[in-house]
């Protein structure tokens, strides 16, 4: 009767998302799993969500596509929170956390996959608790289904601390995903949430340290690029020239990433996620496809392109530039990643990108390694439009990891910070977030 009384009050609240309303799913379940006390799993609550797939197959919500491909964003998503002995009913802020992961996916059209992390910076039931972040894998005990609507996957939320969030950026997110299993009151088998917990994977037990250390040295990181506040100006060319087609623009309308471009970044970041021999970036092509080698399923729209301001200059007439000096700005939390872009993706022959959630500016690294960028040796930093590329030679990657090492303790950071190799015509600033609040900045 509880689980049903749940149900039916989400349901209903829910329900207006498909006449205006902000919630993008229909309903969570939740149920009370007993567990399994033979292979060390407690008991806890379990959480299913409803709405991020074709729920009716009549274009309400999602485009019906048939019973061969995907059902909507063909995935739902789960939650396993560790149950207290005093509850007699579940929480209801877990089905809170998968409107805000759902939220964004309709928003933004991007879907997850299994090892994805999510930055979430505040404790996951607004407690004091440590658990801050999350991760994605497949859940332990519900198989993928084909529906009459297409296929349906479901992906489970791990709660994380901070220092393992990390972990996971700097090595991959599958990896960090093994070690909870491997800690029974970090997640155990079936990686259950334990907001309680007090103390990260390599606190109760120092060698995990010594497992991620040589993952990140032996494997790199597979993080291939991230949201961020950043921005870059062009030092060899002054700002009030007209033909500037730089990302920072004063006092002039900000140009717009064309569609091709946004594709072909989506496309470098999901490539990115597959460790290759050779890290490469699609060519820069009139072809609405690009040619492109999907290694995940592509985005049913593109959300720039469909905007009308998204070709404000036609992507064939942005001409790609050389240019001799670049002075690249990063929020603090973006910067600390800097160091992560050059040890676990550079030297290990990836790329890295920042792409603005401010803007349509996008920073790409690149090493020698990586193939198809328009980033050369000769012409280490290239612009096309608001997007640039910068290649970076192993002795600097190590010259800047060297004078970037106290980004490693970012609390310590007075801002604004700012590094210069003047030899290499290449400037970083560290700025405030409150810079890139400003479009003026």
């Amino acid at each position: 009767m509880l689980r049903s009384l749940c149900v039916a009050v989400i349901f209903f609240i829910l329900f207006l998302f498909r006449l205006g309303g902000p919630d993008p799913l229909d309903y969570v379940s939740m149920y009370r799993n007993l567990g399994s006390p033979a292979r060390g799993v407690p008991e806890h609550w379990h959480y299913v969500s409803f709405g991020l797939s074709d729920l009716y197959g009549d274009n309400r919500v999602h485009e019906y596509t048939g019973t061969d491909g995907s059902s909507g964003f063909g995935f739902e998503l789960t939650f396993r929170l560790k149950r207290e002995a005093e509850e007699s009913a579940p929480p209801t802020w877990p089905a809170e956390l998968m409107q805000g992961l759902a939220r964004y996916v309709f928003q933004s059209e991007n879907t997850f996959c299994s090892g994805d992390h999510v930055s979430w910076h505040s404790p996951l039931d607004n407690s004091e608790s440590r658990i801050q972040h999350m991760l994605l894998t497949e859940d332990p005990q519900m198989q993928p289904v084909q529906t009459p609507f297409g296929m349906v996957s479901f992906l489970q939320i791990v709660g994380i601390c901070t220092e393992e969030l990390h972990a996971a950026q700097q090595w991959n997110g599958q990896g960090i995903l093994e070690l909870l299993r491997t800690v029974p009151v970090a997640g155990g088998p079936w990686l259950i949430t334990d907001m309680r917990r007090g103390e990260t994977i390599f606190e109760i037990d120092p060698h995990l340290q010594e497992r991620v250390d040589k993952g990140i040295e032996t494997e790199g990181s597979n993080l291939s690029g991230v949201s961020a506040k950043c921005a870059w100006d062009d030092l060899s060319r002054p700002p009030e020239d007209e033909d500037d087609s730089r990302s920072i623009c004063i006092g002039t309308q900000q140009r717009r990433l064309s569609g091709k471009d946004t594709e072909q970044i989506r496309e470098a970041l999901r490539r990115g996620l597959e460790i290759n021999s050779k890290s490469v970036l699609p060519p820069i092509s009139s072809q609405r496809h690009n040619g492109m080698n999907h290694d995940r399923a592509p985005s049913r729209k593109d959300s720039l392109e469909s905007e009308s301001s998204a070709a404000l200059i036609p992507h064939e007439l942005i001409r790609t530039r050389q240019l001799e000096s670049v002075h690249l700005k990063f929020n603090q939390e973006s910067g600390t990643l800097i160091p992560l872009c050059l040890r676990g993706r550079l030297l290990h022959g990836r790329h890295f990108t920042y792409k603005s959630i401010t803007g349509d500016t996008a920073i790409t690294f690149v090493s020698t390694g990586v193939e198809g960028a328009f980033a050369t040796e000769e012409h280490p930093y290239a612009a096309h439009g608001p997007w640039l590329q910068i290649l970076l030679t192993e002795e600097l990657v190590e010259k800047m990891l060297e004078d970037l090492e106290d980004l490693s303790s970012p609390e310590e950071l007075k801002l604004p910070k700012e590094y210069s190799w003047p030899a290499n015509k290449l400037k970083i600033s560290i700025l405030p977030d409150t810079v890139f609040d400003n479009p003026l900045h």
